[in-house]
């Protein structure tokens, strides 16, 4: 009798019905659409993170870089040599392997900071840069005035051009400056770090026999750049470096250019049991807070940057977008569902007002005031799934259309503000101006998709039912009130 009575009074009340569950199915298509975009917010930044970090990496030790002291000058800067009195057009070339990003730290570091309660596991890295000037001077030519006897002999009696009647022409240097990234990795422990974010696709990766080998991985942007293949050499202060695999990054940038086993970077670098970078993986991830907290003060002098304090300094579009989807539209979505629920709550009150004949002829004929109820509270939730269907239908086409258009946002990795232990610089692991920092510099391009997940479909089906149990309310307790001999009084 229930559902019969019920399936009548939806076919015949079918235009209010539908009003109902319209109202509802935009809150909740609202609700799918914030909630997807969010989460491909999340996965956007996890990208740019993982671009930086490395697969596997909750956090990061480094020592913040000392300012230049006052009237130190250029002292800092790279100074390179030439034989100025080579062969004429001989090629001349010199390089330098300069640490890059943060001061160093000492290897025993790593071995410090596994001993932290709540991690897992460590691992040393050292961030370099290599800066190669290659060229050639060229002599000029002597060029006396006219009667004079030419050539290309400086002037007779060490006059100048202007007194003995000539000049020099010509002449110069001719010089290329090339700068790359270098990254020491622990063969031992390929598992995390950067290279870890990038798979290879041509060749192999590190040994463990391999920690001193002189191997590299090449990043594949810098290998075609540069028209490096497996089994070629790159030469790195005089030393050659054998190629045994490309990597491609699975997103965003590349930690380095070349990848070389940790000691032989060492080497390069003449900083002998030294290390820029600690990744760090935590036995718990709901700990990394305490873990961080625990390094900080067990090992003074550094700085623990975890994912969340960089992904609180990416800024571009994907920042605007996040903050747009989390703040105005979960806003939104809340606004608009409770206004859904009060309307539905008043049309089905509303409704009631209307029936009030038949409620009271129900009750004449027996129908106590809880089953009246229960008959109206029905109508209301069926209502109410029908608004979940619909809205559930229309937000899964929003989040469809967003996922196949795919709209680019750019995301910017900036200063992360101060830390106690020496203070967050820009670029992560890497620093701001080279090696892994290198990433953070430029923008990075992230297709945006709105990824629906079933916790998001379960809400639209619990809010659906809440939807016609609030409106059922309404019209229950609408319906309990009316007595049989006021309402046979009433027409319709």
């Amino acid at each position: 009798m229930f559902f019969t009575y019920l399936r009548r009074e939806l076919r015949r009340r079918r235009k209010a019905a539908l009003v109902v569950a319209s109202g509802l199915a935009l809150g909740i298509a609202l609700v799918i659409v914030v909630n997807s975009v969010s989460s491909g917010m999340k996965q956007a930044q996890g990208k740019v993170l993982e671009s930086l970090y490395g697969l596997g990496t909750d956090m990061t030790v480094t020592k913040a870089a000392t300012p230049p002291k006052e009237g130190s000058g250029q002292s800092g800067r790279p100074r390179f040599k030439f034989d100025a009195k080579g062969k004429d057009g001989e090629e001349q070339s010199s390089d330098r392997v300069m640490v890059q990003g943060f001061q160093t730290l000492a290897s025993s570091t790593v071995a410090e900071v596994g001993e932290q309660d709540g991690v897992a596991d460590a691992v040393g890295g050292l961030s370099l840069q290599v800066m190669k000037v290659d060229g050639r001077f060229k002599q000029g030519e002597f060029e006396q005035a006219p009667g004079g006897s030419g050539g290309n002999a400086p002037p007779p009696g060490g006059g100048t051009d202007q007194q003995q009647g000539g000049e020099v022409r010509g002449g110069g240097a001719d010089f290329d400056v090339d700068s790359y990234s270098v990254y020491g990795t622990d063969v031992g422990k390929l598992g995390l770090g950067p290279l870890t974010s990038s798979k290879i696709t041509e060749g192999r990766t590190f040994t463990g026999s391999e920690s001193d080998a002189k191997v590299a991985v090449a990043d594949a942007s810098y290998a075609k750049e540069k028209k490096l293949s497996v089994g070629d050499t790159v030469t790195i202060s005089g030393t050659k470096i054998k190629v045994v695999g490309i990597a491609t990054p699975d997103s965003g940038d590349a930690a380095a250019d070349l990848y070389v086993p940790l000691k032989r970077a060492q080497t390069l670098a003449d900083s002998k049991n030294k290390i820029t970078t600690v990744y760090v993986k935590a036995a718990d991830s709901q700990q990394i807070g305490a873990v961080k907290s625990a390094i900080q003060k067990n090992i003074s002098g550094t700085t623990v940057t975890t994912s969340a304090d960089l992904a609180d300094t990416v800024s571009g579009s994907l920042s605007t977008a996040s903050d747009l989807a989390s703040s105005v539209g979960k806003w939104l979505s809340i606004a608009v569902l409770v206004a859904a629920f009060l309307v539905a709550g008043l049309l089905t009150s509303s409704a009631v007002s209307r029936r009030v004949r038949e409620f009271g002829t129900l009750k004449a004929l027996g129908w106590k005031s809880g089953r009246v109820t229960r008959q109206v509270v029905g109508e209301a939730v069926v209502n109410g799934l029908v608004g979940g269907a619909l809205g559930i239908a229309v937000g899964l086409g929003a989040a469809y259309v967003v996922t196949a258009i795919s709209p680019t946002l750019t995301a910017e990795l900036g200063s992360g503000g101060g830390q106690s232990g020496g203070g967050l610089t820009v670029g992560g692991p890497g620093g701001p101006s080279g090696g892994l920092g290198q990433a953070a510099l430029k923008a990075l391009d992230i297709s945006l998709t709105a990824p629906v997940s079933t916790t998001t479909i379960a809400l639209a089906v619990g809010l659906a039912v809440a939807g016609g149990l609030i409106a059922g309310a309404f019209g229950g307790w609408r319906a309990s009130r009316l007595r049989p001999a006021d309402a046979l009084r009433r027409v319709e």
